[in-house]
């Protein structure tokens, strides 16, 4: 599995969203999209990373952007998970079935655990991959360099 490139055609998808609307990557056209993946729901830098998302909603759209918080936890989890953080705009969607498919499509699932890689990756207003970083799992992606790339396209 090759990790997708800057310049690729992001590939669409179709996933339940936290609160179980459907969520497509085309839904967003004309809008930046933050792909922001986390391995595994209830676990403390995943918890971090979402919160700041959410935390840093206004931002976000200042920038034409819509982050999403994808893993491959089911939609149930990610619902009551979203309640429990108290998440006032993020979305995340669930890419549990096909089990991490979403994630394999974009190079980042890992298949002996199951579970994405820790990850963001930008998709510009016409569908293609403009930004991809993959990070240690125990580290908190640093938004600022996300806020960075935004302000630089």
């Amino acid at each position: 599995m090759k990790l997708i490139e800057v310049g690729e055609p992001a590939p669409d998808f179709s996933l339940k969203g936290d609160d179980y609307q459907n969520v497509c990557l085309s839904d967003f056209k004309g809008k930046r999209v933050l792909l922001s993946w986390h391995p595994l729901a209830w676990t403390p830098v995943c918890t971090d990373q979402m919160r700041a998302l959410d935390n840093n909603w206004g931002k976000f759209q200042s920038l034409n952007t819509i982050p999403l918080g994808f893993s491959v936890d089911p939609a149930p989890c990610k619902k009551a998970w979203s309640a429990a953080l108290l998440l006032e705009n993020l979305i995340l969607p669930s890419d549990f079935w096909p089990h991490g498919k979403v994630a394999q499509d974009y190079g980042i699932f890992i298949e002996d655990k199951g579970i994405s890689e820790r990850a963001n990756i930008i998709i510009n207003e016409n569908g293609i991959v403009a930004w991809v970083k993959v990070y240690p799992k125990a580290q908190l992606p640093d938004l600022e360099e996300v806020f960075q790339v935004l302000s630089n396209m």
